[in-house]
Parts: structure tokens; sequence; C-alpha cells
């Protein structure tokens, strides 16, 4: 009877152990986000401009999709913004913008690549598309607002083909 009581042991206690420690370990140290948690919620989708990693610049978010483009928001107060771009298509993209005197881009994106453009934007309207190839002529496109009151509102433009 104690060779069966520690064949058991052996065989089937001491290996669930060792599979509930790995267990508690992977617990413990994995998947948290950074502060020693063990999961995380997902952000939630901004609707106004945000903070970036510059201190006290606000961030507007842009989605390169083939072939539109999505901003979280389309009409600023003027200031400084960091432009959070990413190439969500099959394509290259890059995000340009120009208006009141200024002209800035991102460098050319392959997909799933992200960039981030800081410029300072006075009041007047902005063009803003993609530069390459003829992606502007296929939709490409849209207009920025800067001036007056900043959009409170959700702001996606999902532009399709007739940009500005």
């Amino acid at each position: 009877m104690a060779m069966t009581l520690m064949t058991f042991a052996r065989r089937i206690v001491g290996p669930g152990l060792a599979a509930g420690a790995l267990a508690g370990i992977l617990v413990a140290c994995g998947g948290g986000d950074g502060n020693g948690g063990g999961s995380s919620s997902p952000a939630p989708e901004k609707t106004a401009p945000t903070q970036s990693g510059k201190p006290g610049t606000p961030q507007v978010n842009v989605k390169l999709v083939d072939f539109k483009m999505e901003l979280s928001e389309r009409t600023l107060k003027a200031g400084a913004y960091t432009f959070v771009v990413k190439n969500d298509g099959h394509h290259d993209h890059a995000m340009e913008i120009e208006g009141s005197g200024m002209e800035q881009k991102t460098r050319q994106l392959a997909p799933g690549e992200s960039a981030n453009l800081t410029v300072s934007l006075k009041d007047g309207t902005y063009k803003v598309y993609c530069p390459v190839d003829d992606h502007k002529d296929l939709g490409m496109k849209t207009e920025l607002t800067v001036g007056g009151t900043a959009s409170t509102g959700s702001g996606t433009d999902t532009t399709n083909s007739n940009g500005y």
C-alpha cells in the first residue's frame, strides 16, 4: 500500500503541483500593463484632442486606409498639435498638411507603420492628404479648419473620393 501511495504521489500529485505553481508564476508575471497587474482594459475611444508625448501638445489621430483618411478632429484652435498617423491600409501611405503658408508631411509609411508629425497651426483652412502616387486623386484628402472653438464631437471624417 505504501508503494501505491508513493506511485500516486509521484505520477499524479507531483506534476499537478508543478503545473499549478507554473500557472501561478505566469499569472503573476505576464500580460500586464507594466504596473504589476495581470490584465488591462482597452483605452477608450478619444473624441477630443488628447495629450501626446510632448507636454502640453494635443494630439489628433489620423488613420490612413485604402483610399481614405480618418481624422479624429477636423476643427481645431490655433496652436501646436501632434498628428499621430497610422497606416491601416494595404499600400504605402503618408500624410501631408498644407495651408496658411505651411507645408509638412510624414515619411512614407508601410502598412502597419505609424509616425508622429508635430506642427504649429495658425487660423485658416488646411488641406490634408496622402502625397503618395495618385492617392490624393483617389480620395485620400480632407480639410482641417483652424480657428474659433475646437470641435468637441467625435470629429471622425471618413472621406471617400470627395475630399475638399
